[in-house]
């Protein structure tokens, strides 16, 4: 009987935290698969554009002067700037996905890589991951993931706790 117990003790427990995990749903961030909705013809590298999103949400895309961010589009059709370029004044270029982290059919997180180039420098850019925490009525920038051989989980993990996070404060 306590063996029986026991083992469906132990069966709850990981039966629990594996449902309370948040999923991760993948979207494209690429000029090619999202709808344009302004260029600036007399500003070379200005564009917008919006993205598919999940449960509700979508993406804007900006590039402006060859630097780039996103925008989260709310259930509400309000929109959040996360105003990458806070962050990172140098050039840059997003990932050609999104990654939403989802809870009950609601995105909680995102993550999104972005590509900065170093001022002057012929080296490759540097590829941060980007995490945003989601919610009904806003988003923000919870962490910047630098370049490593664990970026991916590390990004995972910190979009796990990011509803937890306080929004990043800008450098």
């Amino acid at each position: 009987m306590f063996k029986n117990l026991f083992f469906l003790s132990f069966v709850f427990v990981f039966a629990a935290a594996a449902f309370a995990q948040n999923k991760s749903v993948y979207t494209d961030l690429a000029a090619d698969k999202c709808k344009t909705t302004d260029v600036d013809k007399g500003m070379p590298g200005n564009y917008s554009g919006k993205c598919a999103g999940v449960g509700g949400y979508d993406l804007e895309v900006y590039l402006d002067d060859e630097r780039n961010s996103i925008g989260v589009v709310l259930p509400s059709k309000k929109t959040v700037g996360l105003d990458f370029w806070n962050y990172f004044g140098n050039f840059s270029a997003l990932g050609e996905k999104a990654e939403w982290l989802v809870k009950d059919e609601k995105p909680v997180a995102l993550i999104v890589r972005l590509n900065v180039s170093d001022r002057g420098d012929e080296k490759p850019p540097t590829s941060y991951l980007i995490v945003s925490k989601i919610s009904a009525t806003g988003a923000c920038v919870t962490d910047v993931v630098k370049p490593g051989k664990s970026q991916n989980a590390q990004a995972q993990r910190l979009a796990d706790k990011a509803s937890n996070k306080p929004c990043k404060k800008i450098q």
